[in-house]
């Protein structure tokens, strides 16, 4: 259908689990100035490629469109994109996997 992987296939890599855990999973909004500032251990070139990545791959929106510098991230907001973060969840904490209901349950007579 398209060029991105089904959802059960989503693989991450160390930079992307931290940025994914630093915006937070829960969907709310973090400013850019906040991100840069918590991520300031990943070398710039690296976290502007890793979060690029992320918002080209639609897991991580954003109020602006091009971001290409350091200056154009502090100055945005981001979060999670809720259509993906059930699936970013289990990626980030694989051992947290739910285990799958058995269905409906069934009526005593």
């Amino acid at each position: 259908m398209g060029k991105f992987p089904p959802v059960s296939e989503i693989n991450l890599n160390g930079g992307e689990i931290s940025i994914l855990k630093t915006i937070g999973l829960s969907g709310g909004m973090v400013a850019g100035k906040q991100l840069t500032e918590r991520m300031e251990d990943m070398d710039g070139a690296e976290f502007l490629d890793t979060l690029g990545g992320l918002m080209t791959m639609d897991y991580v929106l954003s109020n602006k469109v091009n971001i290409r510098t350091m200056e154009g991230v502090e100055s945005a907001s981001f979060r999670v994109n809720p259509a993906h973060a059930k699936e970013l969840k289990s990626a980030v904490y694989p051992s947290r996997k739910r285990e799958v209901k058995a269905g409906r349950r069934q009526r005593r007579s």
